[in-house]
C-alpha cells in the first residue's frame, strides 16, 4: 500500500527533483521562500521537508547562510554503495517469489525505456525509468524500514554530479549499467535468490564502480 504524501513529501519530491536536474549545486543556498511561492505553500513544509534532506545528510544547515546542498565524497559514494548492495540484494531476494508476471513485464518496459533515453540522451529519463526498475521489487519485498532505508541511502546521490551537458559522456557506462539490468531482470525469471544477492552486491553496487556516481 503506497503511504499518502503530506505537503512536506511534495516539497521533499521537488527539491530532489531541482538537485537531479543541476538546478541546485553543492554549497548553494537553499532559497526558502522561493520554493515556498513556486509550490504555493507556507513556509513550514518547506522547512520541515530541508530538516529531513538535512538529517538524511543531503543539504547542510550553515550558520547565517541557511540549507546548503552538500556533495558526495568519492570515499562515502564507496561506503554508500556497500551498504547500499546489500540492502538491495536483500530486498530482491525477498520480493524473489512475490513477483508477477506483471511486474516482470514492467520491469523489462523499464530497460527498454532507459535504452530510449541513452540513445535520445536524456539522461533526466534515464534516472526516472532506473528509479522505477528497481522500485518495482523494492515495492515487494514486504518490509517497509527496509524499503524506507534503502529510498534514504540512495538519496544521497540526488548530488551524484551529472548534467544534461555530460549525458553524452556517459553513454557507454549508462549501456552498461543497463546490461546489469537485463542481467537482474533474468535472474529474476529463473527465481535465482542466491544469484540475485551476489549480482547485485558484488556487480550492480559494487565499491569499485562508486566514482561513476561522481563523474
Amino acid at each position: 500500500m503506497k503511504k499518502y504524501k503530506t505537503l512536506k513529501d511534495h516539497v521533499y519530491d521537488y527539491i530532489a527533483e531541482q538537485i537531479l536536474e543541476g538546478n541546485l549545486i553543492p554549497s548553494q543556498r537553499i532559497n526558502e521562500t522561493a520554493i515556498s511561492q513556486e509550490l504555493s505553500v507556507s513556509r513550514t513544509p518547506v522547512r520541515e521537508a530541508l530538516i529531513q534532506l538535512s538529517c538524511e545528510d543531503i543539504l547542510e544547515n550553515v550558520p547565517r547562510k541557511g540549507f546548503v546542498l552538500k556533495g558526495v565524497t568519492e570515499k562515502e559514494a564507496a561506503e554508500l554503495y556497500t551498504v547500499i548492495g546489500t540492502l538491495d540484494g536483500t530486498a530482491a531476494q525477498a520480493s524473489c517469489d512475490t513477483l508477477t508476471e506483471k511486474d516482470l513485464k514492467r520491469m523489462e518496459f523499464y530497460i527498454q525505456s532507459m535504452d530510449l533515453s541513452i540513445n535520445t540522451n536524456n539522461y533526466e529519463m534515464y534516472l526516472e525509468q532506473q528509479e522505477l526498475f528497481h522500485q518495482v521489487y523494492i515495492d515487494q519485498c514486504e518490509n517497509e524500514i527496509l524499503s524506507d532505508t534503502i529510498s534514504r541511502l540512495r538519496s544521497k546521490f540526488f548530488t551524484r554530479g551529472y548534467s544534461k551537458d555530460r549525458a553524452n559522456k556517459n553513454e557507454k557506462l549508462l549501456s552498461q549499467i543497463n546490461d546489469e539490468h537485463r542481467e537482474i531482470l533474468r535472474l529474476f525469471k529463473e527465481k535465482d535468490k542466491d544469484g540475485l544477492f551476489s549480482y547485485i552486491v558484488n556487480v550492480h553496487w559494487s565499491p569499485s564502480n562508486a566514482h561513476h556516481e561522481l563523474l
